[in-house]
């Protein structure tokens, strides 16, 4: 990567986060299913996500390949919700391109784009994987010099000092897997104006035994990345209760039941901090099916918005 162009947000007008923050609204839906599902049923359920009344559709980017296209094919299909990705993986994405998507974009789609940014995992990314708080800053200048705007960008910020690079250089962070302890200890990090828009998986099942199951297995790729093993240790989980995904440690990473207990979740992010909250529904679904998701969907408009 180049050296990057110092450009940094502006400070005339409201902060980029403030700005974001009325953009992407209090929840938003996050799924696997809108990007990797069959394409003409995630239209169809993207348009009746924004007809519901979700301000932001997040999918998934880390895997590389063509989110902005998703991207691309979501916006069409909607004509409100801001379209967001969680995120893109910026070793796999080389900032031209995503610049030059961008300045192909008219106006009134760009208003209705976020993209969130994470440097992935060393184990998913080999030896060419370095500092990633440097490799960010280098790349967030190059978006700069690309024309992005801060208030289109978040981080996938877990820790103090990435936390401190998405308040000074984008609108703020976009934390996956994480606990409402963690937005409490993100929003002292950010400050007051920053975005901080959590992930929270949701299960709506009511058997303990089926809720653990479930949890599982959407923890079994993560539990196996250091970025988010330290942070849950941090949290105060044992390195048993990760490798066996404890009963706990599932309490605190889903929110499951009722729509009620849903409902405290959310609550509880907003409370510590989170300015928007985005509810990613656990499927036991094999493969990413739009159909197997959307009642669930359809439950958390009628019970949230």
């Amino acid at each position: 990567m180049s050296k990057p162009t110092s450009v940094h947000p502006s400070t005339h007008g409201p902060s980029p986060g403030i700005a974001a923050r009325a953009r992407l609204g209090r929840i938003g839906i996050w799924s696997l299913e809108l990007r990797f599902g069959d394409s003409g049923q995630a239209a169809d359920a993207a348009a009746e996500l924004d007809d519901l009344g979700f301000k932001a559709l997040w999918i998934p980017g880390g895997v590389g390949g063509d989110v902005l296209g998703s991207v691309s094919r979501l916006l069409s299909a909607t004509r409100n919700a801001v379209i967001a990705t969680g995120i893109v993986n910026i070793w796999k994405h080389d900032a031209h391109e995503i610049g030059e998507w961008w300045r192909a974009q008219p106006e009134d789609l760009k208003r209705r784009v976020m993209l969130g940014l994470g440097v992935s995992h060393g184990p998913l990314i080999g030896e060419a994987y370095r500092k990633p708080l440097a490799v960010m800053r280098e790349y967030l200048g190059q978006l700069s010099a690309e024309g992005l705007p801060a208030a289109n960008l978040c981080i996938a910020a877990l820790r103090p000092g990435m936390l401190e690079l998405a308040r000074e250089r984008t609108a703020g962070s976009h934390p996956y897997l994480v606990t409402p302890e963690h937005t409490a200890m993100a929003r002292k990090a950010l400050g007051p104006d920053a975005l901080l828009a959590p992930e929270q998986g949701v299960i709506l099942e009511t058997d303990r035994g089926r809720v653990r199951e479930l949890a599982r297995k959407a923890l079994e790729h993560y539990r196996r990345l250091p970025n988010y093993v330290g942070i849950w240790q941090q949290l105060g989980f044992t390195d048993d209760e990760i490798a066996n995904t404890s009963e706990r440690l599932a309490d605190a990473l889903f929110a499951w039941g009722g729509i009620d207990k849903i409902a405290a979740r959310v609550n509880a992010h907003i409370a510590a901090g989170a300015d928007h909250v985005c509810l990613q529904v656990i499927s036991a679904s094999p493969h990413p099916d739009v159909e197997a998701v959307r009642p669930a969907w359809r439950e958390l408009a009628a019970g949230l918005l």
